[in-house]
């Protein structure tokens, strides 16, 4: 286990550590606890450590670490990092001149927070009160009437009510990204690729205070045939931000 840093995200470079670390020590399981994770950082990284024979196992450290009494009523829960699941759309050429076209449908988001319980808002909440409390991936508001009645209301019905936005990379291996380091030989600042790219938001559906609607179809993306990756990027109503891959073959099958 290990466990990254209170005041900074856990970033690639933390990540390759363990790599190297569980590599030496022929460790192949290891879960990665953070307050917060450095954003494109899954799912390249994961599939890096899978390759070299290690299964990494990120999970989010909930607030309520630093919460005494929640602490000893043994409600903190670690939960792991968000998912997303993605169906490609590929469009064959539809007249001469013009290239094929992929779209990216979003088919399921998966959040696994929980703050509290719904079980200690019921004890605790008073007479004519209410708490909103997330358990399991599910927000819930616990209210009590005057009469003590508990009255349980489900507010994130579905899957989708957990989004604010999402955005698509359509060629996500285009543009790598390259950081300044100082070589400690020379003292000189050098160019450096860090082995991942950088995610440039080429579509995106997003809700407004008057439209909560949301796409779950991006439009189609014209692009040379071949193989390509392309990257889905969702940010929850927390803030948190997940990405995944699929690779698309145009003209070909996809995988």
């Amino acid at each position: 286990m290990a466990v990254g840093p209170v005041n900074l995200p856990v970033t690639r470079l933390y990540v390759e550590e363990i790599i190297l670390e569980c590599r030496r020590k022929h460790i192949t399981k290891v879960d990665i606890l953070g307050f917060e994770f450095e954003v494109g950082l899954f799912p390249n990284v994961l599939d890096e450590a899978r390759r070299k024979g290690i299964d990494i196992a990120p999970k989010y450290i909930p607030a309520e670490v630093f919460d005494k009494r929640a602490m000893e009523k043994n409600q903190v829960v670690f939960h792991d990092v968000s998912y997303i699941e993605v169906k490609p759309h590929v469009r064959e050429v539809q007249k001469k001149g013009a290239l094929p076209a992929v779209a990216v449908e979003l088919t399921d988001f998966s959040v696994f927070y929980s703050q509290d319980s719904i079980a200690n808002a019921e004890a605790a909440v008073k007479d004519k009160g209410s708490r909103i409390v997330v358990e399991k991936g599910r927000i819930v508001k616990v209210s009590k009437d005057a009469k003590g009645i508990v009255k349980r209301e489900v507010l994130t019905e579905s899957w989708t009510d957990w989004i604010d936005y999402w955005a698509v990379d359509f060629d996500f291996e285009n543009k790598r990204e390259i950081i300044r380091v100082m070589n400690p030989d020379t003292g000189d600042w050098e160019e450096k690729w860090t082995g991942d790219f950088v995610f440039e938001n080429e579509w995106q559906s997003f809700r407004t205070r008057q439209d909560r609607t949301l796409e779950l179809t991006s439009v189609f993306h014209e692009c040379p045939p071949g193989r390509r990756k392309v990257a889905v990027r969702v940010v929850d109503i927390f803030g948190n931000d997940t990405m995944t891959i699929v690779e698309v073959s145009v003209g070909g099958k996809n995988r």
